[in-house]
């Protein structure tokens, strides 16, 4: 063969290994989001509209961590996507247990212990999953040639094999990495840093983000993504989303020598990985702090960013800004989906990011541009003394927000007159010009809200059928900075006690931020409903193609209140190739399928607490099984269970 035929054939080889490390067994789910770009579409048709009735319950797994109280009681949320691959279950815990499940059964095949401290006073207490890597260089059999890695709540990167319990030998010290080692700027306490999300395997590397405590100071930690060999541990690159080098266009746009000094815009939801391509897509987050940005004024390039990589050596490829100069909390909190669209008549890879500003941003995956037209438009001026709002925002314009950008005081809503009147005076006096209003002195209507819009929860993608399903919330809230002179910690308590307000006091900043939800005297939001809703997109035309209200609140007596009216919620959806979507998330402790193509809610099943997770599925035993973690924590109920629906499968307890 010519050397130039030697290197097509390897260069053919070399993509074929690509598509196929893309595309798992069908059987199986091996990543947070199943593939390793994040879709949440599993090809398995067993479960369909006509069947979907029958499921049951086929098994119960319990953590035990609900019996275990710390420092923060029991808010630890058990929010994990499990995964499925060669046979075995996989979940993970928040208190750091990986443990190994026989995926028909729900029997218990090993437990790994992290030992995390469970009176630690971590902000975000939870883990949403672990990670899988298999050595391609091991023969079958050999220890740990497929490993699960597991980052903590308390930032430890660990190797296990998948085999059983022991620690990845080889990789780093017995096992483990500390994540907080070498960051450009330590965390000012333990608390400050953490990870909830399951990192990404992509060619060799194990990549990883962080959780930052960003309402606190400006400089809590700095929000590197770093790169680990997947064999030994050993850091292979780091990327810093806030520029330090002068030559970076984007160093510009921190001035005043912000960017040294700045912290967070972290990426502490998952990251999507395109191996064909060698990239890894970014969602980061907002710069600290999040209600204040006098520190650090401009633009702020690569904060609340998605951002592409190369893979390989974690060199900056394409960055797309999704807020400029982040004032309301507007992380870029979902993971990113990974799908190939039609328009116009070519097929395009794409990015989709659905966001906490109630948008979907379709991108081109290779050099970041808007395949759905985005304009920037005009927005409002911080009437702060010390900081400058950014003046436009980008609005994607084919694609309608799918929660409401504008809460007047006429569309106030209650449901009786005493709720109407105490929402009518909550929202009278607050600054109020539709969203991006910056926050104030007086107080300003946040709209949607610093939980989205479109949450953490992310979206599902069947790229067959063109379709996006994306959950999202419809409730304001009530941001207001008070100046450090004038702030009454006595008063702030009382208030807090009654009106449930949180306060955070941005050491180093002129102000103290205080928010809450904007909420009736009866607990129900002020905007009007659905709270909640789940909402599909035509990936080819940007249309929507259905929307239904998602969930049912309870009122003050217990019972479910009108089915229009939705719930808020927190976790993400699946959809199946028999044409169903599945999502928990609720705060009514349900889980339920709806038909894709038409929205219509088909099943729904209780569950012992609120599903506030992603759910999955996967085939064992000759029957396909959709797995939800039950355990959300606050008012959607604490518990530890994992819950597995089959159809015609007898419950069984463990």
């Amino acid at each position: 063969m010519s050397r130039r035929m030697i290197v097509a054939s390897a260069f053919a080889l070399t993509c074929t290994l690509g598509l196929a490390a893309q595309q798992p067994a069908a059987r199986d789910w091996p990543n947070y989001g199943r593939d390793p770009g994040g879709s949440r579409f599993s090809p398995l048709a067993q479960i369909t509209g006509h069947n979907v009735a029958q499921l049951e319950i086929a098994w119960t797994y319990h953590t035990g961590e609900a019996d275990i109280r710390g420092k923060r009681g029991g808010d630890r949320p058990f929010e994990t996507t499990p995964l499925v691959v060669d046979g075995t279950m996989y979940l993970t815990t928040p208190l750091g247990k990986v443990i190994a499940l026989d995926p028909a059964t729900g029997a218990e095949r090993w437990k790994f212990d992290g030992k995390v401290d469970a009176s630690s006073g971590f902000g975000d207490f939870t883990n949403r999953g672990a990670s899988t890597w298999l050595d391609p260089n091991a023969r079958a059999g050999s220890p740990c040639r497929r490993r699960i890695f597991i980052a903590t709540i308390d930032a430890r990167l660990i190797a296990l094999d998948a085999a059983d319990d022991r620690r990845g030998a080889g990789f780093g010290i017995e096992g483990t990495i500390d994540l907080r080692a070498g960051l450009r700027i330590p965390p000012f306490e333990r608390a400050a840093y953490e990870v909830t999300s399951a990192p990404a395997v992509v060619g060799g590397l194990v990549i990883t983000g962080s959780a930052i405590a960003d309402n606190s100071r400006p400089a809590p930690a700095s929000g590197e993504v770093r790169a680990f060999d997947a064999r030994t541990g050993k850091l292979r690159w780091t990327w810093d989303p806030i520029p330090q080098h002068p030559p970076d266009p984007a160093a510009a746009t921190w001035r005043n020598g912000s960017a040294a000094r700045t912290g967070a815009a972290n990426v502490w939801s998952t990251i999507a990985a395109d191996a064909e391509r060698d990239l890894v897509f970014l969602p980061t987050s907002s710069a600290a702090p999040d209600y204040f940005g006098g520190l650090r004024p401009g633009e702020n390039r690569y904060a609340n960013s998605i951002v592409a990589l190369q893979a390989s050596t974690g060199r900056l490829v394409w960055h797309f800004q999704t807020v400029h100069h982040d004032l309301w909390d507007y992380d870029n909190a979902s993971p990113p989906a990974l799908v190939t669209i039609m328009r116009d008549g070519r097929r395009i890879p794409a990015v989709l990011q659905a966001t906490k500003t109630g948008m979907l941003f379709v991108l081109n995956r290779e050099n970041g541009q808007p395949v759905f037209p985005v304009e920037e438009r005009p927005v409002p001026k911080s009437d702060l003394p010390d900081d400058e709002a950014w003046p436009t925002q980008p609005f994607t314009t084919a694609i309608e927000p799918l929660s409401p950008h504008r809460f007047n005081i006429e569309d106030v809503w209650g449901a009786t007159p005493e709720d109407r009147a105490a929402c009518r005076e909550m929202v009278q006096g607050l600054r109020n010009e539709g969203i991006f209003t910056p926050p104030s002195l007086s107080g300003t209507l946040a709209i949607p809200s610093n939980i989205g819009g479109a949450h953490w929860g992310g979206l599902a993608a069947d790229e067959a059928r063109a379709i996006a399903v994306v959950p999202v919330n419809r409730v304001a809230a009530v941001v207001q900075l008070i100046k450090n002179e004038a702030f009454n910690i006595g008063e702030a308590r009382q208030a807090n006690g009654r009106l449930d307000y949180q306060y955070t006091y941005m050491e180093g900043t002129p102000y103290v931020m205080r928010r809450r939800v904007l909420l009736s005297p009866s607990g129900l939001p002020c905007t009007p409903p659905p709270f909640g809703a789940l909402v599909a997109i035509d990936l080819n035309t940007g249309a929507r193609r259905w929307e239904v209200p998602l969930g049912t609140l309870s009122g003050p007596d217990g019972k479910p209140m009108s089915h229009s009216w939705g719930s808020p919620n927190l976790g993400g959806p699946i959809i199946t190739a028999g044409g169903l979507v599945f999502i928990a998330a609720t705060l009514d402790r349900a889980i339920r399928g709806f038909d894709l193509e038409t929205g219509r809610e088909l099943w729904r099943a209780p569950l012992p607490a609120g599903g506030r997770a992603t759910p999955m599925t996967y085939e064992a035993g000759g029957r396909q099984f959709v797995v939800v973690a039950a355990g959300g924590s606050g008012k959607f109920g604490d518990g530890d269970a994992l819950v597995a629906f089959a159809i015609g499968g007898k419950a069984v307890k463990r």
